[in-house]
């Protein structure tokens, strides 16, 4: 047996109500009772809960790969600049200028590989896990 209710809705709401109901060409009674059924739905909160989770673990592991990432380039320009600096040795005033004049060809040299490498779409953390699991000992396990 069906109960009936009397209620009032908003100008708005109802206008949408009955467009809704229009283009389901359905009765708006229906689409009222569907709603309710959903919202006090008991597993709609565990549904939602679930999907939230999922996507919080997919926000994660996404997370730990920028922070893997990350760690590769902060090590890699830690060791360029450890090497760099232990085995550079001091310019005599004479040749400053022409070091910096040939520096800053280099650094253009520079940018415009990167700027191809870029355009390339290969990147370095995708070479280290190549050159690791080419050099990793085989022990019967992938990497």
């Amino acid at each position: 047996m069906r109960t009936k209710h009397t209620f009032r809705l908003p100008p708005d709401l109802a206008r949408k109500l009955a467009d809704y109901a229009a283009r389901k060409r359905v009765p708006q009674a229906l689409i009222v009772e569907a709603a309710l059924a959903s919202h006090l739905s008991p597993d709609g909160a565990d549904r939602l809960e679930a999907a939230l989770a999922r996507r919080l673990d997919r926000m994660s592991r996404h997370l730990e790969r920028i922070e893997r990432h990350v760690d590769i380039s902060n090590e890699a320009l830690a060791v360029f600049v450890r090497f760099w600096l232990t085995s550079t040795p001091a310019l005599p005033d004479a040749a400053l200028a022409a070091a910096q004049t040939k520096g800053r060809e280099r650094y253009e040299g520079f940018v415009e590989a990167l700027g191809r490498r870029l355009a390339r779409g290969r990147k370095l953390s995708d070479e280290i896990c190549q050159d690791v699991g080419e050099t990793a000992p085989s022990s019967g396990k992938q990497a």
